[in-house]
């Protein structure tokens, strides 16, 4: 029987990066193929020139056994080729329906037939079991619904084989187990499925076959049933990986950070922060779980200075000013959620990077002059202590890789001796070798009595780093508990915004 998708040595090159080498992989009807990587590997790009959204330098595709050549996504749907991103490409103000056959619409030029339309969408909802409201509009939706919007615009399409990358990064637990259990009805039915995670529990638990790629190679492919995460981990990253965060039970200490009837407007009333309330002591993780899009991005934002609130923040007892600026000089240091935009200067090099936000102050700067001795030993100095690689005070910021450039991040914002650590999204796009290293530095930073508020979108490594864990939806807090107690189905039913 002819494979539902083979590639053969598909390559593709950038300037200074060869981002596909030759990588061959195939997929079988009725199977789950997931294809995991660290960040970086190759992965999105192998997906873009499947989908025809970037074009290879050489190599071959094979749909169905036949010669097939992609110029566009136009190209892969005729093909029977669906895909759903990370980042839904889906028109907010329009309602389900109108998103679904956007592109596709049944009728002439002149008259768009509607009521066929509905009648097709409907039948399909419902044989998928997704029961979405057709007429609700996608603003509306939660972002779980709204991947369930993104697959069935591809299933309306006639996709056989779907593309899904990074599909849980935004759901729940409960929603991830739906998803899940699509997927394998389905393959069943016959289709077949790319699966692309960092998440390799998941990988392990929905996946027939798992295809490891590592700069840019395919480093093999083995029968899911026959491996574990640890395997997976080893081959991702070429070495041993503790996948376990090795935390000691602490005592904590004084309130450091309170934060009372928080009240921060957002663009998207749902983001908006409605009254939040909470401490932070020394010597504690406080981990603020939640799908992405509940206000998480207000809250650090209103905390660090950058954005303006009603209610009260105090550090150490004391009122912080709502100035960036201030908040630093008081002793908080932020990891921020993106690091391209708010936590490196890009054209800088690392040694600018390394006292950025600190630069105007003393030993770095007298008399309106930088000291460049002084600014050379610190770069240095979070290089070496921070595992910086290369180890480079020169290179500029964007040459690096997420990883190391996350390292240079974290290395800054600890090396200020703060009280009180803000880590957004700290391991956010950061290959597993690199999530090891910084899961590492937030326990020793919180066993020198630091004050961590962690935020995250990874339920794993919210409950893994957090002595307490809080849980948002639509800008309030929707419990409290310890990490002992915080198990999946717990934790799930609190980002679905159900309390009891």
């Amino acid at each position: 029987m002819a494979k539902a998708l083979e590639l053969r040595n598909i390559t593709k090159r950038y300037p200074l990066v060869l981002a596909n080498d030759r990588i061959s992989l195939d997929v079988n009807w009725g199977e789950v193929l997931a294809i995991v990587g660290e960040n970086g590997a190759g992965k999105s790009t192998l997906m873009k020139i499947v989908y025809g959204l970037v074009k290879p330098d050489q190599g071959e595709i094979l749909v169905d056994g036949q010669p097939t050549v992609i110029t566009g996504p136009k190209d892969a749907i005729a093909k029977g080729i669906g895909m759903v991103h990370q980042h839904f490409m889906l028109v907010e103000p329009f309602t389900v329906l109108e998103n679904v056959i956007l592109g596709s619409e049944p009728g002439s030029r002149a008259q768009i037939d509607l009521a066929r339309a509905r009648a097709e969408v409907d039948a399909l909802n419902k044989e998928l079991g997704f029961n979405l409201d057709l007429e609700a509009k996608i603003e509306d939706l939660a972002v779980g619904l709204q991947q369930r919007v993104e697959i069935l615009k591809a299933i309306y399409r006639k996709a056989k084989i779907l593309i899904l990358d990074e599909p849980t990064a935004v759901l729940t637990p409960q929603e991830a187990e739906e998803l899940f259990e699509f997927l394998r009805k389905f393959v069943q039915q016959g289709n077949a499925a790319i699966f692309i995670s960092h998440k390799l529990a998941e990988v392990v638990r929905v996946s027939d076959r798992t295809t490891v790629i590592r700069d840019g190679k395919v480093v093999g492919t083995v029968n899911t049933k026959d491996t574990n995460v640890e395997q997976l981990a080893r081959m991702m990253v070429g070495r041993e990986v503790i996948l376990t965060v090795n935390k000691t039970p602490k005592t904590p200490g004084e309130v450091m950070l309170e934060v009372e009837g928080l009240v921060a407007q957002s663009h998207n009333p749902k983001h908006s922060l409605k009254g939040i309330s909470f401490q932070v002591r020394a010597g504690e993780v406080v981990g603020i779980a939640g799908v992405e899009g509940n206000g998480q991005t207000e809250l650090v934002e209103a905390i660090t200075g950058l954005r303006p609130y009603q209610g009260t923040i105090r550090y150490g007892g004391q009122e912080l000013p709502q100035r960036a600026r201030a908040v630093r000089e008081w002793g908080l240091s932020h990891i921020p959620e993106d690091r391209n935009q708010r936590g490196l200067v890009l054209d800088f090099s690392t040694r600018e990077n390394s006292i950025l936000g600190d630069h105007y102050r003393k030993p770095y700067t007298a008399l309106g002059f930088q000291e460049s001795d002084d600014i050379e030993r610190h770069a240095r100095q979070v290089v070496e202590n921070f595992d910086v690689r290369p180890r480079s005070t020169e290179l500029a910021g964007r040459r690096y890789s997420g990883g190391n450039a996350q390292k240079i991040i974290v290395g800054r914002e600890l090396s200020r001796d703060p009280k009180v650590l803000i880590a957004a999204q700290p391991t956010r796009g950061v290959d597993i070798g690199a999530i090891e290293f910084i899961h590492e530095q937030i326990v020793a930073a919180r066993d020198k009595g630091l004050a961590v508020l962690l935020v995250s979108a990874d339920l794993n490594e919210v409950r893994s780093l957090s002595d307490r864990i809080l849980v948002m939806f639509e800008g309030q807090i929707m419990g409290e508990l310890k990490a002992e107690e915080a198990t999946e189905e717990r934790l799930g039913l609190l980002m679905a915004g159900i309390k009891a």
